[in-house]
């Protein structure tokens, strides 16, 4: 829940390194109006030998005080560290950029050289981003390797200024031969929304440096999150990534399922609350599956996924022997869909890694569906049509030229109403004819055409049934060849097109025939068919769906298949 992202952010702002040259004023809950309210504090910053750390959290601090700080801080050279969270409560906003900007006048001056700036807590909204958009900007932050700005307020414009303000460090700090590598930057509940989600990416996606990224509780949809996702692709050395209650959506969570797949230093994985869904789940699972050696915590909780997406998330986690902790809890598993998990979890020996399920919120009710005289005719509709159309077609040719010969099939014509007759009338190039017509760039597109030319297959017609196999055979080659394909997307895709996957999309299902399964067979136990695919199918063939009553011979034969194939790799 969010308030687990609460706490991991806490215990993530609690961690500081730094004692020696440390002057602390930390939680005293002391009011600071006027130069003379902080005389003491002055004192004790101008007499501090090679200090280097200041805590001011947990006290708040007027326009004078904080300017007669700054003062005392202008000789301070060896300064590295800003502790100045929760520093200006009660205060007006007014107050609070003139008051930042003096302190980081300061430090300017001073010629410090900043490791860690935290002003978490402080609700300054954009203008007091603007408060130290110049201290971002120069030279004593071309060092900075933290930067904390939880719950400040900052809104899109904020978060534009602090994308803008961070570019500007870096470049200015590459130009001098020493570019900026922010390490840790946090800035959860702040408003942050699309267009500040995405400005920021920009920065980080340019900086490349970051370990940790806590952003939970912005507002960020899945333009965002898939900005984001970009740019931590260029971030090798990301450990942390904390997104708790942003909404990804299907989009959103493919999208980061993909940069996942470039990172190999992950450790902890924070899309609670996220909304991934089932979509979402079963491609982030192929991402752990393939990669995340040293993955310590997985939390996909309160995302509406089902329990067999639930069960593949499962599955990924095998063999990941530094993990501590996976939280699915409020999902959509029902009773006997977390029985299942913890089963699972138990098989891998990680029974205890498990988090509570104690939330679940059940299985979803199934959609109205139509019944399968209603789906029928739809089918004869559409052969009528097509029939329709064939004889608009030849009455025209008739009337406008007499000696015009009947027009050719091709590819487009039986994709729009396959049959039997069209895909042998395409004759023997109509493999290339399908590899120029579909494009193998859009998984979801691959998926409905694989549909399209298995749903005339006919295991007693050879000539049929070799049609069928050369044909989806030289589409899936060409597409799971191709390294830019997401071969999860189709897979997604494809369950969703057979109504075995509850979509976002509202697609309307296909009518399950045999051709589909039997087709499907054949391709999982090609060579270029991925093998992390195979226990996805399974977990789906193996359910007790009313699509695949009227297949079940042909689905039992692709489950043995699985299975065969599974073992042998």
């Amino acid at each position: 829940m969010a308030t687990d992202a609460v706490a991991q952010l806490a215990d993530s702002l609690a961690k500081t390194q730094v004692t020696e040259g440390e002057l602390s004023y930390k939680g005293q809950g002391r009011k600071f109006d006027n130069a003379q309210s902080v005389e003491e504090m002055v004192k004790e910053i101008q007499e501090f030998k090679g200090l280097q750390a200041l805590r001011l959290e947990g006290n708040t601090y007027g326009v004078e005080a904080a300017q007669a700080i700054a003062k005392a801080l202008e000789t301070k050279s060896e300064f590295k560290y800003c502790y100045w969270s929760d520093m200006f409560t009660g205060r007006l906003r007014s107050e609070i950029p003139p008051a930042l900007n003096s302190l980081g006048a300061a430090l300017m001056t001073a010629g410090a050289r900043l490791t860690v700036l935290d002003l978490s807590d402080n609700a300054f909204g954009p203008d007091g981003v603007k408060g130290i958009e110049k201290l971002l900007k120069s030279t004593a932050c071309h060092t900075l390797q933290e930067l904390r700005l939880n719950n400040c307020g900052m809104g899109i414009g904020g978060g534009k200024i602090l994308a803008a303000a961070l570019t500007e460090c870096y470049k200015q700090s590459s130009s001098q031969g020493t570019p900026l590598g922010l390490k840790v930057f946090i800035a959860g509940r702040n408003r942050l929304e699309n267009d500040g989600a995405t400005a920021l990416a920009q920065a980080f996606q340019l900086m490349g440096s970051l370990e940790e990224v806590h952003v939970p509780q912005n507002g960020i949809n899945h333009p965002g999150v898939t900005a984001l996702a970009t740019a931590m692709q260029h971030n090798p050395q990301l450990r942390v990534l904390n997104l708790n209650d942003n909404t990804f959506t299907k989009k959103g969570a493919i999208a980061m399922a993909q940069a996942l797949k470039h990172l190999r230093s992950v450790q902890v994985i924070n899309f609670g609350d996220c909304l991934v869904r089932s979509e979402g789940a079963i491609a982030i699972a192929e991402a752990i599956t393939e990669g995340l050696p040293i993955l310590k915590e997985l939390n996909l909780s309160f995302g509406e996924i089902t329990g067999e997406a639930a069960l593949l998330v499962a599955q990924s986690v095998e063999g990941k022997a530094t993990l501590e902790k996976l939280d699915l809890n409020g999902n959509c598993l029902g009773e006997e869909g977390c029985d299942a998990l913890r089963e699972v979890m138990d098989g891998l020996n990680m029974g205890d890694l498990l988090g509570s399920l104690s939330d679940d919120e059940g299985e979803p009710e199934e959609d109205d569906e139509d019944d399968e005289d209603e789906e029928e005719d739809d089918y004869e509709e559409e052969e009528e049509e097509d029939d329709d159309v064939e004889e608009e077609d030849s009455s025209v040719n008739q009337v406008s030229s007499p000696l015009s010969v009947p027009r050719p099939p091709d590819a487009s014509s039986f994709l729009c109403f396959p049959s039997p007759d069209k895909l042998l009338k395409l004759g023997t190039k109509r493999a290339l004819l399908f590899e120029q017509q579909v494009d193998v760039a859009d998984a979801g597109k691959t998926a409905e055409a694989f549909l399209k030319i298995s749903s005339v297959y006919n295991e007693e017609d050879k000539d049929v049934k070799s049609a069928v196999l050369d044909s989806i055979d030289a589409i899936l080659r060409k597409a799971f060849t191709n390294p830019s394909f997401q071969g999860y997307n189709f897979i997604s895709s494809l369950l969703v097109m057979l109504g075995l996957l509850k979509s976002e999309d509202k697609v309307k299902p296909v009518r399950v025939v045999p051709g589909h399964l039997q087709a499907l067979e054949y391709v999982v136990r090609q060579d270029y068919f991925p093998q992390d695919h195979i226990a996805v199918l399974e977990a789906f063939m193996s359910r007790h769906v009313q699509a695949l009553e009227s297949c079940s011979s042909a689905r039992n034969i692709l489950k043995a298949t699985l299975e065969q194939v599974r073992s042998e790799n």
